[in-house]
């Protein structure tokens, strides 16, 4: 059955009344045939604009693409998107001047004069960082709060006359400003004596993991690794029970590990990501404490079958804990660890470590905020908002929801290219200059994936006027490409994505000027 909107159906019933009555007199034949010419042609005109209308309306937006699997959860992208977080090595050891505490220390030695943990998260809050993570416990077993099953913790020191709780006070501080929190309780411990007797050592372990997480519900990230020295005892950890607690007490949290299996080590301390980076891999072929997979780690896998992305831990000193003859990286070094971190589809965790006044040196308070700063200045233009965007072609033709556009808008996620389904032909977006004469000057070029959907491009090349710039692997949530030669200036910049695993989906691009890299004098592609 034919069913008419209603416009047309007027129109219909008023043409059909004309040419349908009969004739009365032959002045009525007249006035009737004056009439249809006057009305008749623009009511037909109407007519077939309303039915072109009507077909438009009708017809069915193209749905999005399958995504390819494994996907990353809710509480993955939201770690994801964070960026740069921060670690906070803080105990013992910042009193001692070690690294690795002996388990031997008297408590008596931890009393900072002046802690303050609102100081630290007004650290995090102006430096744009949403997470912060404590060593509640380091390989020494010291604890920060006043835990019931040991007598090695801050309530047998003189800080706060045994009755403080930094845990307490640092998650208070970071929740107070909208900052997500996160733990680390070292699985090593060399103070307790039940560490070599597998069963007694995981119940005593278990137990403080669940006084930790019983003290809020706003742990984001927690912490586990395998560091242990080489003559320490030999001990099994019952990971599988550990996690499944830390999952029954958090709603919403991410398991750090070597082998996730939330986020996994990226398998060096210096914060380099592999220049091929996925986010997938294989969490059986992994072993924590393990230093047989470090590549495997560092590279990830395009046939894995867990979504476990990489976190790139480095800190801001030579060492983890604060020592008063070190100082903080230089910006040109932070910058470089960025690059190689977030630039390579990473999450940045920088160590930041409390001196023993229980504050944030001020000189790592300066570098942190000279290093945000770079950053913004760096990422807040992007030069191909002002350039025309081609793509090779479009998923279900333009106007669908796939175009060019969706690359320079606001979501990096959500919203995305996709091109037609081409068989094995490349595809590629084009950026081009918007005035004849006007070349567009950069350093960086800037690639995101819609990896809500799947991480899928294996290897992409990047040109300027023809000539090639960059011959790369992976992309993921975000590559940045900061280009060896220094600066270049081009009419066309073309990225082409010669290989991935489905359609390869775009939901971001950018071309930026860094004006701290400048390596060698700067290029001009037609010069």
């Amino acid at each position: 059955m034919l069913f008419l909107h209603p416009s047309l159906l007027a129109l219909l019933h008023l043409i059909t009344h004309f040419t349908t009555k009969p004739v009365v007199c032959e002045r009525e034949k007249k006035e009737r045939k004056s009439v249809m010419g006057t009305i008749c042609v623009p009511l037909i005109i109407c007519m077939i604009t309303l039915v072109h209308l009507l077909i438009k309306t009708t017809q069915l937006s193209t749905p999005p693409p399958l995504p390819i699997l494994p996907l990353p959860t809710y509480s993955q992208l939201k770690w994801q998107k964070r960026e740069i977080i921060m670690f906070l090595h803080f105990g013992v050891n910042t009193f001692t001047d070690s690294e690795w505490g002996t388990g031997h220390e008297s408590p008596s030695i931890f009393n900072p004069s002046n802690l303050n943990t609102s100081q630290w998260a007004d650290v995090a809050d102006q430096t744009g960082i949403s997470l912060m993570i404590l060593t509640a416990k380091h390989h020494d077993g010291f604890c920060l709060w006043p835990s019931k099953y040991t007598d090695h913790s801050v309530a047998k020191s003189p800080w706060m006359a045994g009755k403080g709780d930094v845990v307490r006070e640092f998650i208070d501080a970071a929740v107070a400003r909208g900052i997500d929190t996160g733990l680390y309780l070292s699985p090593w411990d060399r103070h307790d004596r039940r560490y070599g007797r597998t069963l007694d050592y995981n119940e005593f372990y278990l137990a403080q993991l669940q006084e930790l997480l019983k003290k809020s519900t706003s742990v984001k990230e927690i912490w586990f690794d395998g560091a242990k020295g080489s003559n320490a005892p030999n001990m099994t950890y019952f990971f599988d029970e550990w996690f499944a607690i830390v999952e029954e007490l958090q709603s919403s949290i991410n398991i750090f590990s070597d082998a996730g299996p939330g986020v996994r080590w990226v398998g060096n301390e210096n914060g380099f990501a592999g220049t091929t980076s996925w986010s997938t891999i294989n969490r059986s072929a992994l072993s924590i404490g393990s230093d047989t997979t470090l590549g495997y780690l560092n590279s990830g896998d395009p046939k894995g079958t867990n979504w476990l992305p990489p976190e790139c831990d480095v800190s801001i000193r030579p060492g983890w804990f604060w020592h008063k003859s070190e100082k903080p990286k230089s910006l040109k070094k932070l910058l470089e660890i960025y690059y190689k971190s977030v630039g390579r589809n990473c999450v940045m965790l920088l160590n930041v470590p409390p001196n023993t006044t229980g504050l944030v040196s001020e000189d790592d308070i300066g570098r942190l905020k000279e290093f945000r700063g770079a950053i913004n200045r760096i990422f807040s233009t992007n030069l191909a908002q002002n350039c025309l965007i081609e793509v090779s072609s479009e998923r279900g033709g333009k106007g669908e929801g796939f175009g060019a556009y969706n690359m320079l808008d606001s979501d990096d996620l959500w919203t995305y290219w996709a091109p037609k389904d081409q068989g094995k032909h490349d595809h590629w977006i084009e950026i081009k200059a918007r005035n004849i004469g006007e070349k567009v000057r950069f350093n960086v070029v800037r690639i995101q994936e819609a990896i809500g959907l799947g991480q899928r491009i294996k290897r992409h090349e990047v040109y300027v006027d023809g000539i090639r710039i960059v011959k790369e692997t992976t992309v993921g949530h975000k590559r940045l490409h900061r280009l060896k030669n220094g600066v270049v200036h081009g009419y066309i910049v073309k990225i082409l994505i010669t290989e991935s695993r489905g359609l390869p989906l775009v939901s971001s691009i950018g071309l930026h000027y860094d004006p701290f890299w400048q390596p060698k004098q700067n290029v001009s592609m037609n010069e």
